[in-house]
């Protein structure tokens, strides 16, 4: 196998001073993760922490001249929307990097936007009303209670809780204003779709690979409830309510082919490449939707994506092996005028 200087670009308060804090940093987990792994892999690998300027990062390709670039940003500047700028400058540097491209950043980062492109491709999404921030509210008297608020740009369960799903007209205004007031975005509206929540992996540039379903299990919760950011990533609250994820059961093989093809519509739709995540919901009566698509999600060894790789046989290491490569082999504008 061949060895490459990799550069892993994540935020700056993730990086601790001493590299070694990396195996106890909670918050850390996956850099420790995709750092230890590439290194143990023989890989040359820095990992650099990256702030409100790009000035270092663009001194640092310059000078150590990494072959491929793994991205870990969820934001830039600490709006979630600006990622893909920072993609825009890899590409305008001519850097190989892993995970999304510009294009399918700022699609499926933009909720409003991705839900009108993939109504026009025919994938089933809720039905919704967007209210921009700082704009009057008014009632989406085309969509039936209960109704689901979110931000429309924020991702990682930013802003969601129990009380996002509301059953008439004052909770919604009120959990509109929470959005507009706390997290400071446009807010969407979508009808509350019941169900199981299950997750589709997809890999690939122009040839796509999707991993088993994986499904979220709330235990304890009440049917109605939906994948908070405590749900996702709070242990203890997990333990307590009894969630959990991993294969989804009792999927018979059509409902497992048309998740599969769903993702892949969706990926293709919204100009994705590198890996992503579906989320869906499948109601009782057998109809699926897409709730979210995730490009460049969670890479800890133990969150859904590798864990639904590793269901059949591809381990960690090599997952991410495979998401270096098809970084190294994406082929933006720039490297069709090479040479």
């Amino acid at each position: 196998m061949r060895r490459y200087r990799i550069l892993i670009i994540t935020h700056a308060e993730l990086v601790p001073a001493d590299l070694a804090a990396l195996a106890t940093s909670e918050d850390s987990r996956t850099e420790y993760d995709v750092y230890s792994t590439l290194t143990e892999l023989g890989h040359h690998v820095r990992l650099m922490g990256v702030g409100d300027q790009l000035t270092e990062l663009r001194e640092t390709i310059r000078e150590w001249k990494p072959h491929v670039i793994f991205n870990l940003m969820e934001q830039f500047a600490g709006i979630v929307s600006y990622d893909y700028y920072v993609v825009a400058f890899l590409e305008l540097l001519r850097q190989r990097y892993t995970g999304c491209n510009p294009r399918g950043l700022m699609l499926s980062r933009d909720k409003v936007l991705a839900k009108q492109v993939l109504a026009w491709h025919r994938v089933p999404t809720p039905a919704f009303h967007a209210i921009p921030f700082g704009k009057r509210f008014r009632e989406p008297h085309k969509l039936k209670f209960p109704l689901f608020v979110k931000s429309a740009t924020e991702d990682a369960s930013l802003g969601i809780a129990q009380a996002s799903v509301v059953d008439d007209m004052q909770s919604l205004r009120e959990r509109v204003e929470f959005i507009h007031d706390q997290v400071q975005s446009d807010a969407i509206v979508e009808e509350y779709i019941g169900g199981r929540e299950l997750y589709v992996g997809v890999l690939g540039n122009s040839q796509l690979t999707t991993y088993p379903v994986w499904e979220m299990n709330f235990g304890t919760l009440p049917k109605a409830s939906i994948a908070t950011r405590r749900v996702k990533w709070d242990a203890k609250y997990q333990k307590k309510h009894g969630i959990t994820t991993g294969p989804a059961e009792d999927l018979n093989p059509a409902q497992t082919e048309l998740l599969g093809r769903m993702a892949k519509r969706v990926f293709r739709a919204l100009h994705m490449n590198g890996f992503a995540r579906m989320d869906f919901r499948l109601r009782d009566d057998g109809s699926v939707f897409l709730l979210e698509a995730n490009a460049n999600p969670n890479l800890t060894r133990d969150e859904d994506l590798a864990e639904s790789a590793r269901s059949v046989g591809l381990s960690y290491p090599a997952l991410l092996t495979r998401i270096v490569n098809l970084g190294l082999s994406y082929m933006p504008e720039w490297r069709m005028f090479e040479g």
